[in-house]
């Protein structure tokens, strides 16, 4: 992610813009991606609170508004690259932002009805698109996952994404997705996994995640009540009596 090369940009998508946003986008494992408009990111609202996260701050935004991409011979250079870091990772930072807005909601619902984050690896879901999602809002915690509307899980991504900070997209993006277009909520829950054994259904059973649920609502339970008891028992005898 730091080091990449022009070869790994998608010509296609560079040829009718040269803007630094647009090359970095098309790089490989960048699909997910939004291109962030120049209008956002002259908005300084919308930068509000990112300075003091970086040291070359006005050098990265510089680079990330240029209108043109880097060549070879920037690449090349230990000096560009360093700064390079800032300008990728404050990129992330604002297209977090961007995509919960409503112009990036809409470009990220257009990227989501193609297929463009992939589906859900879980069988039973029938191959149900799936949303980008960060486990942490820290920088470098974490890489990008991939969050499944229909069994409302997370999963690893493919390894061409794994350089990707799954900052760059924020923890909260998959439900503010869901919650500005209801139509894209699944309406079929989930199948459930039904075991068997030589064809036929194991009576009763109760998968591991659901035992262990059940296990833990009653140990929640046992111990409300017996706080409860110590409680009431930890009351004067006038205390109760007026009660």
């Amino acid at each position: 992610m730091y080091g990449p090369s022009l070869e790994e940009s998608d010509d296609e998508e560079c040829s009718g813009d040269s803007r630094w946003i647009t090359w970095y986008c098309g790089l490989k494992g960048h699909e997910f991606f939004a291109e962030v408009e120049e209008e956002y990111i002259k908005d300084n609202f919308n930068l509000y609170g990112l300075r003091g996260r970086f040291q070359y701050f006005d050098h990265a935004l510089e680079m990330v508004s240029s209108s043109e991409p880097p060549d070879e011979d920037d690449l090349a250079d230990v000096e560009f690259l360093e700064l390079y870091r800032d300008a990728a990772d404050l990129f992330g930072l604002i297209h977090a932002r961007y995509i919960a807005s409503p112009r990036g909601l809409q470009v990220m619902r257009e990227k989501y009805l193609k297929g463009t984050f992939g589906t859900c690896p879980r069988v039973l879901c029938d191959r149900q698109h799936a949303l980008p999602i960060g486990l942490s809002e820290d920088l470098r915690s974490s890489t990008v996952m991939l969050f499944c509307p229909k069994c409302e899980q997370t999963f690893s991504t493919k390894s061409k994404y794994k350089e990707v900070d799954g900052c760059y997209f924020g923890t909260s993006f998959p439900q503010i997705f869901l919650q500005s277009y209801h139509a894209m909520v699944p309406v079929q829950p989930p199948r459930p996994f039904v075991a068997k054994i030589f064809g036929f259904k194991v009576h009763k059973h109760k998968s591991l995640i659901s035992r262990k649920l059940e296990d833990e609502d009653a140990k929640r339970q046992a111990a409300e009540a017996d706080s409860k008891q110590t409680s009431e028992q930890g009351y004067p005898k006038t205390q109760v009596a007026n009660m």
